[in-house]
């Protein structure tokens, strides 16, 4: 192995020390930035002004934390290497690993799209895919923004009931997930990481380890851009065009088919965490049941569209497809479990 070289005068440390104030200030900043963009530049209408809007807001969001994600993870990697983590996963308890990342999954605070490059990063180190499903549901599903807004809203007991059935979500798919073998439906590029021998030891300097993430941030931005890029246009066309009457229409009742077609409907849509709660508390004052709210919470939160669209590029469509399966099921089932309980 030939010692790495910058392509530049320019170090990867002095490139860090430039970059990462400026990614701080434009993450800070995103949604002023699309705010000043959209109503202050280019004065569209309604709701043509709110998808663009919400588009760069959400765009700026997920690219930046892709690459940061990515660039941690990659750094990480030059010190513990994949074989290492995956051993380490390997030799604790599937139980206890999917608890761990459940866990993980409840202290940060993603989105379904946001939760995909941490998702990717545990997948190279070589971490079991049932266990970085488990964090892939728990993340969105069960963070510390949804259960703070659903206390203030709903109450502490639907708070705590909504903690422990996500969990049990979350949980239960990942350990069917890893009984099921899946990893064959991996693309090869992923695989290359998952199946790594133990190297030779060459020495690094922390401009090599800066270097060696940088390169991992170009290569995996390379493959998965354009599938982040449709996936942020489909969420951002419908946060803007999918009216609420039409929810409240659907969705309003005492039917037993309520829950299912709640968890239906929060697929193809896509919101941020504090967007949800709010609009499933309004949803309850027009005839929705808690269990029906908490589905829809659970469904918009879990199973968005656009994630499976940048999942696409990541994992076969077969594997998609019994995530899919999988968690929707656990949702309805929970959403019955809600009424039941309330």
């Amino acid at each position: 192995m030939e010692k790495l070289k910058t392509t530049s005068s320019l170090s990867a440390i002095n490139a860090v020390l430039l970059i990462f104030p400026c990614w701080l200030m434009v993450f800070w900043f995103r949604n002023e930035i699309a705010v000043t963009l959209v109503y202050r530049f280019i004065h569209l209408s309604q709701p043509t002004a709110s998808t663009i809007h919400f588009f760069i807001s959400t765009f700026l969001k997920i690219s930046l934390l892709l690459f940061m994600l990515i660039f941690i993870l990659s750094l990480v990697r030059t010190w513990l290497p994949a074989y290492k983590v995956k051993k380490f996963v390997q030799d604790r308890n599937p139980f206890v690993s999917a608890i761990l990342a459940g866990l993980a999954g409840v202290i940060t605070p993603f989105c379904s799209c946001s939760a995909v490059p941490a998702f990717i990063g545990f997948l190279e180190a070589g971490i079991p895919l049932g266990t970085t499903f488990t964090f892939l549901i728990a993340s969105p599903l069960v963070n510390e923004i949804i259960l703070i807004m659903l206390a203030g809203l709903f109450g502490i007991k639907v708070m705590l009931l909504y903690l422990l059935f996500g969990l049990i979500i979350a949980i239960a798919s990942g350990l069917l997930i890893g009984r099921l073998n899946m990893e064959r439906f991996l693309p090869a590029w992923l695989l290359t990481f998952r199946n790594e021998k133990i190297p030779e030891h060459f020495p690094m300097t922390l401009n090599d380890r800066f270097t060696v993430a940088f390169i991992s941030i170009k290569k995996t931005v390379g493959r998965i851009w354009i599938f982040v890029l449709a996936g942020m246009i489909t969420g951002a066309l419908l946060h803007g065009y999918v009216p609420e009457n039409w929810l409240k229409n659907v969705l309003s009742g005492a039917n037993w088919y309520n829950i299912p077609l709640a968890a239906l409907a929060g697929i193809p849509l896509y919101a941020c965490s504090a967007a949800v709660v709010p609009v499933a508390f309004a949803l309850t004052d027009h005839g929705i049941s808690t269990g029906t709210a908490m589905t829809f919470i659970m469904s918009i939160a879990a199973l968005s569209l656009p994630e499976f669209i940048m999942l696409r590029k990541i994992i076969n469509t077969r594997l998609i497809l019994v995530f899919i399966a999988i968690v929707f099921l656990g949702i309805v089932s929970m959403g019955y479990l809600f009424n039941w309980l309330l």
